[in-house]
């Protein structure tokens, strides 16, 4: 074989070397961001307007697994007004624990028509259960003593879209 031929090959196969490596590089940056992206708070989940009587609520809406799965965790702050609602598709036993979430929060556990079921006050990063007392397809988080401070407990209804009937 010619030198020149030789040389031919061993630069392709160089090449394709350093395309190999540079792919491997690219899905390891990859592999890393995508880790320190599931590790940031959800801030752009759409919002609706809830009340309990004169008290407002401006709740994120987490309705798919992905959604459900994160809710709170990574938040280091959350603005006193604000919660998160959780939407499951039917009634059941809902729980819920605070691995990777950085807030205290209470869950408030909700019937279809908006009343609350039980209330449950949750330490953060902890995996201790917080369960419904019975099947639910709601669950509102908020800072935790919210609901205490408004005088809120079970029994109260809470009003807004999710929990009109169609």
């Amino acid at each position: 074989m010619p030198a020149s031929r030789g040389h031919f090959l061993m630069a392709r196969h160089n090449s394709r070397m350093k395309k190999i490596t540079n792919a491997l590089a690219a899905l390891a940056l990859s592999a890393a961001f995508g880790s320190a992206a599931a590790q940031a708070p959800q801030m752009d989940l759409p919002r609706v307007a809830l009340s309990a009587g004169m008290h407002r609520i401006d709740a994120q809406v987490a309705q798919t697994p992905a959604q459900r799965s994160t809710g709170l965790m990574y938040r280091k702050e959350m603005p006193q007004h604000e919660g998160m609602l959780f939407i499951f598709e039917y009634p059941s036993q809902q729980c819920f624990w605070m691995q990777n979430t950085y807030l205290p929060l209470t869950a408030a556990f909700l019937e279809d028509d908006g009343t609350i079921v039980n209330l449950a006050d949750m330490k953060p990063r902890t995996t201790d259960s917080h369960c419904s007392a019975k099947p639910v397809r709601y669950v509102l988080e908020m800072n935790q003593g919210w609901f205490a401070k408004k005088g809120l407990k079970a029994g109260t209804r809470l009003a807004g879209p999710p929990f009109e009937r169609r």
